[in-house]
């Protein structure tokens, strides 16, 4: 694991989930902890869910080396809560 990926361990990114919330963007965050939430997810495990969804683009972003992409987040955001990524 490289630093840079240490630096994101889950309460970093509970916190990160907590400030897209907060900040309403991006909207998908609130849509899909309001989906998981509304299936019965508790609201705990839904947000860890999410924090997954940003720590699989972080990573994402790290191996491309490329910009944080919100297309693919969203797309790991809709796949919730299967995560298809970790496969």
């Amino acid at each position: 694991m490289t630093e840079s990926t240490e630096f994101f361990d889950e309460q970093t990114l509970l916190e990160m989930v907590d400030n897209q919330l907060a900040d309403g963007n991006p909207l998908q965050v609130k849509a899909t902890l309001m989906r998981l939430v509304m299936k019965g997810t508790p609201r705990e495990e839904a947000l860890q869910y999410i924090a997954c969804a940003l720590g699989a683009e972080l990573m994402a972003m790290e191996a491309d080396q490329g910009p944080f992409n919100l297309t693919r987040y969203g797309e790991f955001l809709d796949s919730l809560p299967e995560m298809p990524w970790a496969e």
